[in-house]
């Protein structure tokens, strides 16, 4: 799975328009975000780290390291 697809699989199992995400991410942030922005990243594969941490707290998720058996 992709990030562009954990992304939208989790605001769909949330409930949650791209548009909200987008203006909840402007708010705890500063910076401009908006639809198009998130999409374009998402696409084009350059969402950094540090956003998508962001996402996944506003969605309330974590990340988790588990060593491979």
């Amino acid at each position: 799975m992709s990030v562009r697809e954990d992304v939208k699989f989790l605001l769909a199992k949330e409930a949650m328009t791209m548009k909200h995400l987008a203006e909840i991410m402007k708010e705890k942030t500063g910076y401009p975000y908006n639809m198009k922005v998130i999409s374009d990243k998402l696409a084009r594969k350059t969402l950094k780290y540090e956003e998508f941490r962001v996402i996944l707290d506003i969605l309330d998720y974590d990340i988790e390291y588990k060593k491979r058996k």
